[in-house]
């Protein structure tokens, strides 16, 4: 993957019947996108280059059915290598997100965690109040920092940005320097936060 031009911008549309995210870079080019199947009881998930789905890239399997605790593997789907997983932090993810971020093997490397859980919370009530509930997106917007695991260095930050009926992100590079595979195991797990959150409200 060629280097990545930050602020990368991630999207997906509220009132979509199945889950798509489209991730591009700042120049508008586009890196990844995914199509979440809806009624599946263990996530199989296809991430390609773009909507044409003409190339698959990557894919990211739960490793047990649909549960809170379930781990999520990513794979490189030319080679099939493994490139890491993430996994929900157990209770802590309750009311504020948190999930680790695992290396090729059992080591953690980086966690995600929501800076301020009373923004979704207050977005979640807002939300409920008839038709001022559809302009929430705009006033109410959480975001995310992934950390360095050990030394706590923040790397990466995911802000909401206000939008209508659409959800977007920008992901702002906070460290330097970010090597290939640790990029792009970064930027699944992103994705993949992402999909399970939206989930959550």
């Amino acid at each position: 993957m060629s280097q990545l031009q930050y602020p990368l911008q991630m999207s997906f549309k509220i009132m979509a019947f199945a889950p798509q995210i489209f991730v591009r870079d700042n120049s508008g080019r586009d890196l990844f996108y995914v199509h979440q199947k809806l009624f599946k009881l263990k996530e199989d998930i296809g991430v390609f280059r773009d909507s044409s789905k003409s190339q698959e890239m990557f894919r990211i399997k739960a490793d047990r059915v649909i549960d809170f605790s379930a781990r999520y593997n990513f794979t490189d789907s030319n080679s099939g290598a493994t490139l890491g997983s993430i996994k929900r932090e157990g209770m802590r993810s309750i009311f504020k997100a948190s999930y680790n971020i695992f290396g090729e093997g059992e080591q953690i490397t980086h966690h995600i965690k929501e800076d301020n859980a009373m923004v979704k919370v207050i977005d979640a009530i807002f939300g409920e109040i008839p038709v001022l509930g559809i302009f929430s997106g705009y006033f109410f917007n959480p975001s995310y920092t992934v950390y360095q695991s050990g030394t706590e260095t923040p790397i990466l930050r995911i802000h909401k940005r206000p939008s209508f009926l659409e959800g977007k992100f920008e992901i702002e590079k906070l460290a330097e320097p970010l090597n290939e595979a640790e990029e792009v195991r970064l930027l699944l797990s992103i994705m993949m936060m992402t999909l399970l959150e939206r989930s959550r409200g």
